[in-house]
């Protein structure tokens, strides 16, 4: 109860002071920290001399550790490859008069994939994800006693195919491009049944070699660590606050926009772009400014091509409603001088559009 206050209140702490996350690109790493509820495991130890003796053990709280190393690709999804590791002490009665002590370590590697929500929740990114691995698992000085029979086993270590699904938060550290704090649950079960040597002890008829034969390995792993994306960019700072000018009383501007990663114009588009054309004869100008402009999802090259492409389209418009081709200047401008603000790979439709200036 204490640990799950703390955390509920270093995230509370954490939310005032955290920056806009962002889909994970690239290589990055990870770690965690914190405890491993595992569920009472069944254990039968059967000697065929003696009898047997069949019940769950009693587990208590243990640490769990996690690091792992993996690569985003920038849309949400990411795969990872985890080293886990987790110790669990048996102790106590279960409740039906069987006692065990011992304890239990897991390790072993994971191979992860998980999905990123990114802009679901402001300055919080959630993710869920699936794991399939395989851990080794290490019991120490087990044994089990109940009336009149008691049964131990070898220290020994066995391995076993494991699974897991994840579900946790990231939030970003300001200040600290590409880390962020992370908080998880994950639930990891063992396949199969494990058996290890042992003896087990009968009252009055001595002792004689046993196996003891584990299983329901079931373990709900709260952990608190971080994650690091290499080479992530700064977030963009917003441009500096240019003093206005009133403008000239003949000059004038229309904004075509643009389907996702299209350069063609749409009927709204041609009627923007008839508009523009007919206010031309009515101005004394000088030129007609076409600018292009994309939003920041795909790469910046291809993104200088696309709005030289939505620029060409528009040109080609004014032309045919009856604008002077020689009056007409093109530029593109690519993923630059945003309309409205965002980080990499975000698509805002008000930043694809071209500006049509006459001066």
């Amino acid at each position: 109860m204490k640990f799950r206050n703390a955390l509920l209140a270093a995230t509370i702490l954490a939310l005032p002071l955290a920056a806009k996350a962002q889909p994970m690109t690239g290589l990055y790493v990870g770690g965690g920290a914190g405890i491993d509820i595992m569920q009472n495991e069944h254990a039968k130890a059967t000697a065929p001399a003696l009898g047997t003796i069949s019940s769950d053990l009693s587990t208590r709280i243990g640490p769990a550790f996690d690091l792992s190393v993996g690569y985003g690709l920038g849309n949400g999804l990411r795969a990872e490859l985890e080293g886990f590791y987790s110790y669990n002490n048996f102790g106590g009665s279960n409740g039906t008069g069987v006692s065990s002590g011992g304890h239990e370590q897991k390790y072993g590697p994971m191979v992860n994939v998980l999905y990123d929500f990114v802009g679901l929740v402001p300055m919080v990114q959630p993710y869920v994800g699936v794991g399939a691995g395989y851990m080794w698992v290490q019991e120490d000085n087990l044994h089990a006693s109940g009336p009149g029979i008691a049964a131990s086993a070898a220290n020994g270590t066995k391995g076993s195919f494991a699974y897991q699904g994840i579900i946790g938060a990231a939030i970003p550290v300001p200040g600290m491009p590409g880390l962020s704090v992370t908080a998880d649950y994950r639930f990891l079960g063992l396949v199969g049944d494990r058996t290890y040597g042992g003896a087990v002890t009968a009252a009055g008829r001595g002792t004689a070699p046993a196996n003891i034969k584990l299983n329901d390995n079931y373990n709900h792993i709260v952990t608190v660590g971080f994650t690091y994306a290499f080479g992530s960019a700064p977030a963009p700072v917003p441009a500096p606050v240019a003093t206005p000018v009133a403008p000239s009383p003949v000059s004038r501007s229309y904004l075509v926009f643009f389907d996702w990663d299209k350069a063609n114009l749409t009927d709204r588009a041609r009627q923007i772009v008839a508009e523009a054309a007919a206010n031309s004869t009515k101005v004394q100008y000088t030129r007609i400014e076409v600018n292009g402009y994309t939003d920041t999802s795909g790469t910046a090259t291809y993104n200088q091509g696309l709005s030289v492409r939505r620029a060409d389209a528009v040109a080609a418009e004014l032309v045919k409603d009856g604008v002077p081709k020689s009056a007409i200047a093109i530029q593109g401008f690519g993923e630059t001088h945003l309309l409205v603000q965002t980080g990499p790979n975000v698509r805002e439709p008000q930043n694809r559009r071209v500006e049509i200036i006459i001066k």
